[in-house]
C-alpha cells in the first residue's frame, strides 16, 4: 500500500507543470473579420517595441467576443497588448499623426491618454490559472 501511495505522488510531481492557463476573453471587438494579435511581454526593456515580444499569438475573429487560452507560459510576471488587424496587412495601422486606426488593448485594461502604456501599468501575475478580461479600444 505504502508502495502505492508514494507511486502516485511521483507520478503527481511528474503531472505538476509550471505552466499555469492563462484565458483571454477580448471584449468589444469592432468587426467580425480580420485576427487579433497579442504580445506577451515579461520585461519593461523595450515594452510594446517590435520583436520583443516573448511569446506572440495570433486569433482569428468571429465575433465581437473571443476567447483565448495560453498554456505554454511559466510561471512569472507578464504584461499584454494586442490590436485588432481587422484588414490582415500584419501591421497596427496608424494615421499620419500616429493615432490608432485598428482597435487595440492592454491587460489590466489600461487606457492610455497621451502615450502609450507603461510595463508597470499593465502588469499581472502569473501564478496560478487565471481568466482576464481585456476590451478593445476602437
Amino acid at each position: 500500500m505504502t508502495y502505492l501511495i508514494s507511486l502516485f505522488f511521483l507520478l503527481s510531481n511528474l503531472c505538476a507543470t509550471d505552466q499555469p492557463k492563462l484565458t483571454l476573453h477580448i471584449q468589444n471587438i469592432e468587426s467580425g473579420k480580420g485576427k487579433i494579435i497579442i504580445g506577451v511581454f515579461n520585461t519593461d526593456k523595450d515594452f510594446l517595441k517590435d520583436g520583443v515580444a516573448v511569446k506572440n499569438y495570433t486569433v482569428d475573429v468571429n465575433s465581437a467576443n473571443e476567447t483565448f487560452v495560453i498554456t505554454d507560459l511559466p510561471k512569472g510576471v507578464y504584461a499584454i497588448s494586442l490590436y485588432h488587424d481587422e484588414n490582415s496587412d500584419n501591421k497596427f495601422n496608424r494615421n499620419f499623426l500616429g493615432i490608432p486606426k485598428e482597435g487595440y488593448g492592454f491587460s489590466n485594461n489600461v487606457k492610455p491618454r497621451f502615450s502609450a502604456p507603461s510595463f508597470e501599468d499593465c502588469k499581472f501575475s502569473l501564478t496560478t490559472d487565471l481568466e482576464m478580461k481585456i476590451k478593445v479600444i476602437n
